[in-house]
């Protein structure tokens, strides 16, 4: 979705945070000629982190600061939550949806979301896989996905517009690599029009013979505010 976002006089800020085998990289930021702006141009923020021990969850977080440039990630380690994604408006990708279903043994959840300057969470895309393992194959795997996005009580507000997931290999897999992608367009009282605002979220997540497993996401914004802040980890 690069095209699709509105960037002008770009510059790359690296983000690189090292804790516990975690690592957060790159953002685009605009708008820096404006020393403290509130609206900002185009941005793609990246994370990637290792799938924790069971019961454990691991998450990163970066805030939009008043300058345009993405803060210094914050990634936190700490007991699964048991979360889930609010059900208030959900859609679903299918993807592996029969072999995800029924597999058993390891399991892992994930979210990408974002939240705005007043922590009202505005997007989300959520995947949770399962997958069995044995002499050094996965048996059975699959990831499948819902999205999650706010409305405003006069019928405006974010709307989903497109979502789809996949799988490379669901039986008898060295390794089973799984993708989720949500687009998400606002059209509301912050932008009568709905050509200003849109999120974009991927997640991808990479489930091992070996019981581990490894989680990335991105989300692009066509425009952000100052305080917008992105949440994502797994479980």
């Amino acid at each position: 979705m690069n095209s699709r976002l509105s960037i002008a006089a770009v510059s790359a800020v690296s983000l690189v945070a090292l804790l516990g085998g975690t690592t957060v990289a790159t953002a685009q930021t605009a708008q820096e000629s404006d020393p403290a702006p509130k609206s900002c141009d185009g941005v793609r923020l990246t994370g990637e982190l290792p799938a924790p021990a069971p019961g454990q969850a691991v998450s990163g977080q970066i805030t939009i600061g008043a300058d345009c440039k993405p803060e210094r990630v914050s990634v936190q380690h700490g007991p699964a939550s048991g979360r889930s994604a609010p059900s208030a408006r959900t859609a679903t990708a299918a993807g592996s949806a029969t072999t995800a279903a029924t597999a058993t043994g390891h399991q892992l959840r994930g979210w990408n979301e974002m939240y705005d300057c007043c922590d009202i969470r505005m997007t989300g895309l959520y995947t949770t896989s399962s997958w069995d393992t044995a002499n050094g194959r996965v048996t059975t795997g699959g990831t499948t996905s819902t999205q999650e996005w706010n409305r405003e009580p006069w019928d405006a507000g974010w709307s989903l517009t497109s979502q789809n997931a996949k799988d490379d290999c669901v039986t008898d897999c060295a390794e089973v690599n799984s993708e989720a992608h949500a687009d998400f367009a606002y059209q509301g009282v912050f932008d009568p029009t709905g050509d200003w605002y849109n999120n974009t979220h991927h997640s991808y997540v990479q489930l091992k013979a070996d019981g581990t497993a490894s989680c990335r996401f991105d989300v692009e914004l066509r425009h952000t505010f100052v305080g917008w802040n992105w949440r994502y980890g797994c479980e």
